[in-house]
């Protein structure tokens, strides 16, 4: 039962949030990445992997997983239904006293069964006015673990503005969301080195270092 209404409830969610925020999708030159990928993305809103999901064509979007905390999404029977069924995210404990698996292996299975993931780097939402987070270690883990997929940076725009922290009603504001040429982990990259470019990948997608184009 709770698959056959996980299914109409997930297009209601992705007609709601289009209508909401009026998203539109900026792609690559290279057009639409093709195949299997992680989307890493900046996080300023809970709503930020349902934006992404939803502007990806169909064809993608049934084999993209949100990589979400699962202190959020089990708290209570609504948030674990569209948590698990709708997008049947992949659910990573933060507490790392609770966790009973490693998050990398996690991810790394999840990878192996042929699904996408959508992953945000900076691990919590970015309340400051920074533009980024610093990252944390887990994408370069991921990556170094499965270095032939393609990592695609994602920035998503004025999502904070539609669900503010603390609001329940979501204001109306157009948005986008701007994917960037896949990039992969290079042989011997050190940590350090990789998340400085996978973090400068994604900083060059804002409308900031775009010349405000939107």
């Amino acid at each position: 039962m709770r698959r056959v209404v996980a299914k109409p409830v997930a297009a209601a969610i992705v007609v709601f949030a289009r209508a909401i925020t009026a998203v539109r999708a900026i792609w690559p030159n290279d057009g639409i990445p093709q195949g299997q990928c992680v989307y890493f993305a900046n996080h300023s809103s809970h709503g930020d992997f349902i934006l992404v999901w939803a502007v990806l064509p169909p064809s993608l979007r049934r084999k993209t997983r949100p990589v979400a905390g699962a202190e959020y999404w089990l708290k209570s029977s609504i948030n674990r239904f569209i948590g698990c069924n709708v997008f049947d995210a992949v659910l990573i404990e933060r507490d790392r006293d609770k966790r009973t698996r490693d998050p990398i292996e996690v991810m790394a299975e999840v990878v192996d069964s042929g699904a996408s993931l959508i992953l945000f780097p900076e691990g919590t939402r970015n309340q400051t006015d920074a533009p980024l987070l610093p990252f944390k270690s887990g994408l370069f883990h991921l990556a170094s673990t499965r270095p032939d997929i393609q990592l695609v940076p994602v920035w998503i725009n004025n999502l904070n503005r539609v669900m503010p922290k603390g609001e329940i009603v979501p204001i109306p504001f157009i948005c986008t969301v701007t994917f960037g040429n896949a990039i992969r982990i290079d042989a011997g990259e050190t940590k350090e080195t990789f998340l400085d470019r996978a973090r400068t990948a994604l900083l060059d997608l804002s409308p900031k270092h775009l010349g405000g184009k939107e």
